[in-house]
């Protein structure tokens, strides 16, 4: 069984920057001990990944916040986690969920036996877009969230998010 940690949006905006929160900033040393205890092949990122017209976008409009605007220090994974991903496949995502990453492990689950943990940011909106998304694409796959490597906007979203993972059969490590 080959298990894979997909370590969603860990980019300089969503730690300490333009959506930044103390509690995303508690979880970095988390995340990267998480990494180092995976094979260095068998761990995936993504990014968010805005262009420079965001503010029209659908999701600009509601959350009328700059962020993750490719090519900016806040659309960068944060140093320290980057140097740990040098080997990881990085999937760039203009939304929430990448279908991308769910498809190409999908095809990858119907070659072998796999297992899928996340981690990263935000837990009630990135991280738990993609896990169900994951859940979706491959309903048979055992998909993991690890509690202490997320952290959501708010501390009470990021337990709701936790909650609605549970109920969709996702199991929530350290939570």
């Amino acid at each position: 069984m080959r298990k894979i940690l997909i370590v969603i949006d860990m980019q300089n905006d969503f730690i300490d920057a333009a959506l930044g929160t103390k509690e995303a900033v508690a979880i970095v040393e988390a995340v990267k001990e998480k990494i180092r205890s995976y094979p260095a092949a068998d761990v995936i990122a993504t990014m968010d990944t805005h262009g420079e017209n965001y503010m029209q976008t659908q999701e600009g409009k509601y959350l009328p916040v700059p962020h993750c605007i490719r090519g900016t220090e806040g659309w960068e994974i944060r140093p320290e986690i980057a140097a740990l991903l040098r080997e990881a496949k990085i999937y760039e995502k203009p939304t929430f969920g990448s279908t991308k990453l769910a498809a190409d492990l999908k095809e990858l689950s119907e070659r072998e036996e796999i297992e899928l943990e996340l981690a990263g940011l935000c837990t009630d909106i990135c991280v738990v877009s993609n896990a169900l998304l994951l859940k979706a694409f491959m309903p048979e796959v055992k998909i993991s969230v690890d509690a202490l490597c997320c952290a959501g906007v708010t501390p009470e979203k990021h337990l709701a998010a936790l909650e609605t993972m549970r109920s969709c059969q996702i199991q929530v490590l350290n939570g």
